[in-house]
């Protein structure tokens, strides 16, 4: 059964390839513009036809779609953009770019229309420098020579940092094929993600949940990350890094020196790396303890239940915003997903509006007063003493196996 499944590795390209990097991230920046700038002109230029009464086959064409903007930039770069033939680049770069401008089209689209689920998209924007560096390659246009090695075009044989063994036997094999690459920039270190489709039924049956693993409810929260409920009686509580709270000082401190630095001087361009790093190691520590914990999870229980959390609402309380973010919810929630999926474990996630902490575990009545403040209550009805996040765990494990047993 194929999957498909992300595997980045860090590259260590040359001064000279590094350089070349940076200018095929600058093409596909301005590619990106290109096509959002020609689809405002178009747009405008048929609202007003309409508005003089033009119709039918006369109203200018909007080039929604990526190959209308692929014609468009074909069309243009000679005149507009020659450096991009002088200098040799890739001409997979802006197939790309065009494709994910059309795909930021289509769903601002389906969104205004109501054909897309999830929160309304807004139009997309002029991308800059500080949005991030990358560029993406189609199919398996980048992909590895040996375990140590990566061919991009246009840009020649990088070296990377990290074995990548495990991906090159499963492509000799025929298990693994490559469907894109995306190379990104951050804090002056370089990454490629590769877009896989794969065949991972051998570690997946390696690390199959057991048939009597316990199942569990799960309550996310800001004081303890994870408070878990098992169904043979074990609790147990997570407590996350807080990497962001934990780097907070020296990013304060680094901003500071990044806004007294001269503007193009050596010392700002090491007060942003130092900037970027600091960051980056926030994102590492946070990545590297989500990822660990779902897969001890997903590889113990046999079901997992949890809440389904309004992360975008949360986050307006400016009060508990950064540590909320911090936290990582959504993205815990969606390891979870696709992991439980591979490791044959079953994930079920709670109505939104399910009163898991409010619900007495003993007799089942909701307790309407309950507040944010209040860690420990009394149920007014029987009177039973409940640690708030031990009892809401208990409610989802309760809720997912009233549920699937029905």
């Amino acid at each position: 059964m194929s999957h498909k499944q992300g595997f980045r590795v860090e590259l260590a390209p040359d001064e000279q390839q590094q350089a070349s990097l940076g200018h095929h991230c600058g093409l596909s920046r301005v590619v990106e513009n290109f096509c959002l700038e020609t689809v405002r002109k178009k747009w405008s230029q048929r609202a007003a036809e309409e508005s003089y009464g033009i119709t039918g086959e006369n109203l200018t064409k909007v080039p929604w779609s990526a190959p209308a903007l692929e014609r468009e930039w074909r069309a243009a770069h000679p005149r507009r953009y020659p450096w991009f033939a002088e200098n040799r680049l890739s001409s997979r770069i802006p197939k790309e770019a065009c494709r994910v401008r059309a795909a930021g089209f289509s769903n601002y689209l389906k969104s205004r229309k109501g054909d897309r689920r999830g929160p309304t998209m807004g139009f997309p924007v002029w991308r800059k420098r500080k949005h991030g560096s990358r560029f993406r390659y189609d199919a398996d246009r980048a992909k590895p020579l040996g375990s140590r090695t990566v061919r991009l075009p246009a840009i020649g044989d990088v070296a990377t940092r990290e074995d990548m063994s495990w991906l090159t036997d499963r492509m000799a094999t025929g298990r693994a094929r490559i469907l894109g690459a995306t190379v990104r920039e951050q804090a002056g270190r370089w990454w490629i993600s590769f877009q896989l489709e794969i065949d991972r039924d051998d570690i997946n049956e390696r690390h199959q949940t057991d048939d009597d693993a316990p199942a569990c409810g799960i309550d996310l929260g800001l004081k303890t990350f994870a408070v878990i409920k098992n169904s043979d009686g074990r609790s147990e509580e997570i407590h996350a890094p807080k990497p962001l709270k934990a780097a907070l000082r020296a990013l304060n401190r680094a901003n500071r020196k990044l806004a007294r630095s001269a503007e193009g001087s050596n010392n700002r361009a090491r007060a942003r790396r130092r900037v970027g790093q600091l960051h980056l190691r926030v994102a590492d520590r946070r990545r590297d303890f989500l990822h660990k914990t779902t897969t001890r999870l997903t590889r113990t229980k046999s079901a997992i239940a949890v809440e389904t959390l309004n992360v975008r609402g949360m986050v307006r309380n400016r009060r508990l915003a950064r540590a909320i973010s911090d936290a990582g919810f959504a993205e815990f929630v969606r390891q979870l997903t696709y992991k439980a999926d591979w490791y044959g474990s079953t994930l079920w996630k709670a109505d939104r509006w399910f009163p898991s902490s409010k619900t007495c575990g003993d007799c089942g009545r909701i307790n309407r007063a309950l507040v944010l403040a209040d860690r420990t209550w009394i149920c007014p009805g029987c009177g039973g003493i409940h640690d708030r996040d031990d009892n809401a765990a208990g409610n989802l494990l309760d809720a997912m196996l009233s549920d699937t047993s029905g």
